[in-house]
């Protein structure tokens, strides 16, 4: 079976036929950054060590989420919080719906997908509860 298509495909545009892989250059491996190794503390006493590319002090992060238990961890084993502050508070979906939406909004969606069920013929026309 022939193809209207060239053999080139799957390949990057700009390859010719015959020439080498991408990662089979005559360069080298690259040129590596200089990186340094930061350890943080958590509250319970984790220590996380992270890889980061040798940046200025002001932008390395002073803390960083504990991968063991989530708790804020800092750069200062002996300063360490134990909770996040208020504002920070992990907040579920229905949380920030709610911000949204009062209860009336609710019941106007509420009533307006059960209405399109209805029509559509997948709910009955009266539910118990429903009134």
């Amino acid at each position: 079976m022939v193809h209207g298509t060239p053999g080139y495909r799957g390949t990057r545009v700009g390859v010719t036929q015959g020439s080498a892989p991408r990662n089979q250059s005559d360069h080298g491996a690259g040129e590596q950054l200089p990186r340094i190794r930061v350890p943080y503390w958590c509250a319970k006493g984790h220590e996380t060590r992270l890889v980061f590319l040798k940046l200025p002090d002001e932008q390395i992060p002073k803390t960083w989420d504990c991968p063991k238990c989530g708790n804020p961890a800092s750069r200062d084993p002996g300063n360490t919080t134990s909770s996040r502050p208020e504002d920070e508070i992990f907040k579920s979906h229905l949380d920030y719906v709610k911000e949204r939406r009062s209860s009336q909004d609710a019941e106007v969606v509420l009533a307006g997908a059960l209405e399109r069920l209805r029509a559509r013929g997948i709910l009955p026309d009266q539910l118990l509860g429903d009134t």
